[in-house]
């Protein structure tokens, strides 16, 4: 279906790529946000990444996936914004929204499960960009392994190797004593 589509944008259907922007901007936005950790960063990285992407149609790969083609243009535009402005990624406007999403009746287990995801957070934050970006890939956007490593232009290998070392370091993380 996205063939299809891609193929009539390429052939100057505004009509077509106005669809793609529009299946896309979800994932897009989250997969930008989650590398810049602002919103308003976010939304530029993706406003400029489907621009990018709309000039780079006729480079696309006929047959190819288009979801991880797309995402990876949107990574490297979210990952030059977050350089270009010095700030590091936070996750803070995202767990506030889970746990609004997952309060739960009971206050205590809403308490627990709102500490939990804070501290997921936190120890996905601390991990190296290159591990966090693949968790984030896997996990949070739900793409799959050939998909995270055309997203991140990295070989699928690379994938399960940073996957596996970000999951012992996420568990060595999460098993630490908190203060508190």
């Amino acid at each position: 279906m996205d063939g299809e589509l891609v193929e009539r944008a390429r052939r100057g259907d505004a009509g077509a790529y106005d669809e793609i922007v529009q299946r896309y901007t979800e994932v897009a936005f989250r997969t930008a946000y989650l590398v810049t950790g602002s919103a308003a960063d976010a939304e530029d990285a993706v406003q400029d990444a489907f621009v990018k992407a709309h000039l780079a149609l006729g480079r696309f790969r006929a047959g190819a996936s288009f979801r991880p083609w797309l995402l990876r243009i949107v990574g490297n535009e979210a990952r030059n914004r977050r350089r270009a402005t010095g700030r590091r990624a936070t996750l803070e406007v995202r767990a506030a929204r889970l746990e609004a999403a997952g309060a739960a009746a009971d206050p205590e287990r809403a308490a627990e499960a709102a500490a939990d995801r804070r501290a997921l957070l936190a120890a996905l934050q601390a991990l190296p960009d290159e591990q966090r970006l693949v968790v984030t890939c896997r996990y949070l956007l739900e793409l799959s392994s050939e998909e995270t490593s055309a997203a991140l232009a990295i070989p699928e290998g690379t994938v399960k190797s940073r996957l596996a070392r970000a999951l012992g370091r996420l568990r060595d993380l999460l098993e630490e004593p908190r203060d508190g």
